[in-house]
C-alpha cells in the first residue's frame, strides 16, 4: 500500500511542476511572479490554487488573471479532470512553504510549528534570517535555528495596532 501512496505523491509533484511551467511564463509576461501553486483534493473537489505576487493586485486584476489562466489551462493535459481555479495574492498572513517565501518575509513576525527528534514545538517571533537550508526566528527565548525539513507549518502574522482614542495623543 505504501508504494502506491508514494507513486501518487510523486505523480502529484510532477503534475504541479508541469502546471508551474505553463503558468509561470504567462505571469512573467504580465509582470507578475508566480509565488506558489498548490493542487489539492480529488474528483470534483479538486482545487488549483495559484498565488501571484506583484504590484497593483486588486480584485479586478486577479479576476482578469483568473480568466486568462483558465483559458491557458484548458489545454493543459495534466488538468483534464474537473478542478476549481483559485487565483489570489499572498495576503497579510501568508503560508511560508518555499525558501523564497522565508526570504521575502525577513523582519516579519511568524509562527512556526516544527518537529525535532524529541517533540513538536511552536515558535513565535521575528524571522531574522534565512538561507537555502533553514532560517532563524528571534523568539522570546532567544534565536532559534530551524531547518526547512523540520517545518510542519509556518506563516506570517499580521497584528492590528490599537489606535489611540480620539482626542488622546500617544504617550499621555
Amino acid at each position: 500500500m505504501a508504494p502506491t501512496c508514494f507513486v501518487w505523491r510523486h505523480e502529484e509533484l510532477e503534475q504541479v511542476a508541469d502546471i508551474w511551467s505553463v503558468v509561470e511564463p504567462y505571469l512573467a509576461a504580465e509582470r507578475l511572479e508566480l509565488d506558489d501553486l498548490e493542487l489539492s483534493g480529488r474528483g470534483r473537489g479538486r482545487v488549483l490554487r495559484v498565488t501571484v505576487d506583484g504590484e497593483d493586485l486588486g480584485v479586478d486584476r486577479l479576476a482578469d488573471l483568473s480568466r486568462g489562466l483558465s483559458r491557458l489551462l484548458d489545454d493543459e493535459p495534466t488538468l483534464q479532470d474537473a478542478y476549481q481555479l483559485e487565483v489570489s495574492s499572498p495576503g497579510l498572513e501568508r503560508k511560508l512553504r518555499r525558501p523564497s517565501h522565508f526570504a521575502k518575509s525577513r523582519g516579519r513576525e511568524v509562527v512556526v510549528k516544527a518537529v525535532s527528534t524529541e517533540d513538536k514545538s511552536t515558535y513565535r517571533g521575528v524571522l531574522a534570517d534565512s538561507n537555502d537550508s533553514g532560517f532563524t526566528v528571534d523568539s522570546e527565548d532567544g534565536p532559534v535555528q530551524i531547518s526547512y525539513e523540520d517545518v510542519i507549518s509556518a506563516k506570517t502574522v499580521f497584528r492590528w495596532e490599537k489606535a489611540p482614542k480620539p482626542g488622546q495623543a500617544k504617550g499621555k
